[in-house]
């Protein structure tokens, strides 16, 4: 980890992996030169050297691209779930020059920063250990130079495994790194001190929403729960209308990707209308009632809600 000296610290005991050796950066590359500036070189490296008596050990990929090139159509994740040599499971992403590998558990890189699961946990324990001392002088805890770069490196991470999740149609664990994602870009808008830090990443709240309104939705449509879908994309459409009205129109910061994003869950929803004849939702005939000030209706449905919220949990139990 980069931070500074003077940085919070203080972190709860615990390995660095989960029992396993530290891993670099996510991603494994076709270019990896670690040992390429011993004597032996690349030799080493085509596994012409031996130690002991034995074959040095081979660190290509050859074997891991054999059979998987890289030819994706416009905007596809080309992702496999596969189980590597210990038994555990691993996702591997193939990219132009190489293959992504991620931790399906925790971080992407299976890392544990300062013994905590993610950075962002390590970030709310500073915030609380050191941010007592800053309110006292009205002021807010504010990340490092370090730890904003630290904290930029684990939403990339969880973007990539997010968008790897959605790619293999594994919706539960892509909504929860897509709130990662989200708990993080909010932890950005508290705490962080770059200015444009924090608007790199707020840009990307839209196309993070987006997503997780995509899972929740299909989800739904999986269970058959088609009201519950035109629900969730309905709320998808007020958060990145949200976010579009509270942070893009007050800047001036080039073409937001909300709007089309907006139109595609419209889309989405009129789709699901039509193809399921659904018209409206308890909840938008909640809306209705709120609207004509028929509180007594509002009630009822109100009621229906938490009655079917009710039988939902038990399904899913």
């Amino acid at each position: 980890m980069t931070d500074n000296p003077g940085d919070c610290k203080t972190s709860p005991p615990g390995n660095n992996r989960k029992g396993r050796r530290p891993a670099q950066w996510p991603w494994v590359e076709a270019g990896d030169y670690n040992g390429m500036m011993n004597e032996t070189g690349v030799r080493e490296r085509l596994g012409e050297v031996r130690h002991g008596g034995q074959p040095a050990m081979r660190r290509d990929l050859d074997d891991v691209i054999q059979g998987w090139p890289y030819d994706p159509e416009p905007g596809e994740v080309l992702a496999r779930e596969i189980r590597a040599r210990d038994g555990r499971t691993v996702l591997q992403v193939r990219i132009e020059l190489g293959v992504l590998q991620l931790e399906v558990a925790g971080r992407p890189d299976g890392l544990r920063p300062h013994g905590f699961t993610t950075y962002l946990d390590y970030l709310r324990h500073c915030a609380a250990v050191r941010g007592k001392a800053d309110a006292a002088h009205g002021a807010t805890w504010k990340m490092s130079k370090g730890q904003s770069a630290e904290a930029d490196r684990e939403f990339i991470q969880f973007n990539h495994r997010r968008e790897a999740w959605l790619a293999l149609r594994r919706y539960d664990p892509a909504i929860r790194d897509a709130d990662h994602a989200l708990a993080l870009l909010d932890f950005f808008l508290r705490h962080g001190q770059d200015e444009d830090f924090v608007a790199s990443h707020e840009q990307l709240r839209g196309p993070v929403l987006f997503h997780r309104t995509q899972a929740l939705t299909i989800l739904a449509l999986e269970n058959r729960r088609y009201e519950d879908a035109i629900d969730m994309l309905r709320e998808g459409v007020e958060g990145i209308s949200a976010h579009q009205q509270d942070w893009w129109d007050p800047r001036d910061l080039g073409e937001s990707p909300n709007p089309a994003l907006i139109g595609h869950l419209l889309n989405f929803e009129q789709q699901i209308r039509d193809n399921y004849r659904v018209e409206k939702t308890l909840r938008e005939q909640l809306d209705d009632a709120v609207a004509r000030e028929d509180y007594e209706q509002a009630a009822r449905l109100r009621d229906r809600i938490k009655a079917k919220a009710r039988a939902g949990r038990g399904r899913d139990s």
